[in-house]
């Protein structure tokens, strides 16, 4: 690694004095940390860029040839977005930069429904240039949200009560690999999203990121427990005490009388 002299100040701006004059790139944001306001020495730049439907290819160009001109590119990965039609992303990391500065880049069509705008699920958004004011955050639809909360719901009930037992029966049998694997997939993960679905619903599926600010103390200090398992044993008494607060969760979000705090 080169000497460590790039600040996401320096390499947000050069995006922008090369992405704004682009005639087909419309808006230009920031997401995540920024959006929250928790910016640290951690955190990496989570940008996206609202293009012409048929300039994903060109904006990337753009992108790669701004980075390159403060620092070489030592990595770029691909993610695939099949969830969300219309958004391309790349990951960088620069030579020039601390190891924990990634950039994370997405390129939106004009066209996609989803640009990740919603301030209620996404925070505060920081653009840094939007022409005409042409991009803006949609009406929360909280029929439509407590609509996807009651079927996940359902799908993650009829899982837990048809699975739950696979974690027992790799622990009867001696697999301790497949059942420390099976206990934090059908049992820490479902239980991790009906505790936001109680607390923090705007971020059901969020799955343990940003659950420290979002979830009480004391939940995140339990669920911190029942992660760090010591030992066959000790997975035996997380798994039955898990398994315990589960059940417990699983009635208190389905009551009827449960009320969605947003």
């Amino acid at each position: 690694m080169g000497n460590i002299t790039l600040r996401r100040e320096a390499i947000i701006q050069t995006l922008v004095d090369s992405l704004e004059p682009l005639d087909y790139a419309y808006a230009l944001y920031e997401g995540g940390a920024a959006a929250f306001h928790r910016v640290d020495d951690w955190s990496d730049i989570d940008l996206y860029l609202v293009v012409d439907d048929d300039k994903v290819d060109d904006s990337f160009v753009a992108v790669e040839c701004a980075l390159n001109s403060l620092s070489p590119i030592e990595q770029k990965y691909e993610v695939k977005l099949s969830q969300w039609p219309g958004l391309y992303q790349f990951f960088y990391r620069l030579r020039d930069t601390t190891e924990y500065l990634l950039i994370d880049f997405v390129v939106v069509k004009l066209s996609s429904k989803e640009k990740f705008l919603e301030p209620k699920i996404h925070g505060d958004i920081v653009f840094y240039f939007n022409k005409n004011d042409i991009i803006k955050a949609p009406q929360f639809d909280r029929d439509a949200l407590i609509r996807r909360l009651h079927d996940r719901y359902v799908s993650l009930q009829d899982r837990i009560f048809m699975f739950n037992k696979f974690v027992q029966k790799e622990l009867n049998r001696g697999d301790y690999l497949e059942a420390i694997d099976t206990y934090f997939i059908l049992i820490l993960s479902p239980l991790v999203e009906l505790l936001r679905q109680k607390y923090y619903p705007l971020h059901h599926d969020f799955k343990t990121h940003y659950i420290r600010y979002e979830l009480p103390a004391d939940v995140v200090d339990k669920l911190v427990t029942l992660y760090f398992v010591k030992d066959s044993v000790d997975l035996q008494k997380k798994y039955d005490e898990a398994t315990k607060w589960l059940h417990k969760v699983i009635y208190e979000v389905g009551d009827v009388k449960h009320e969605y705090p947003f």
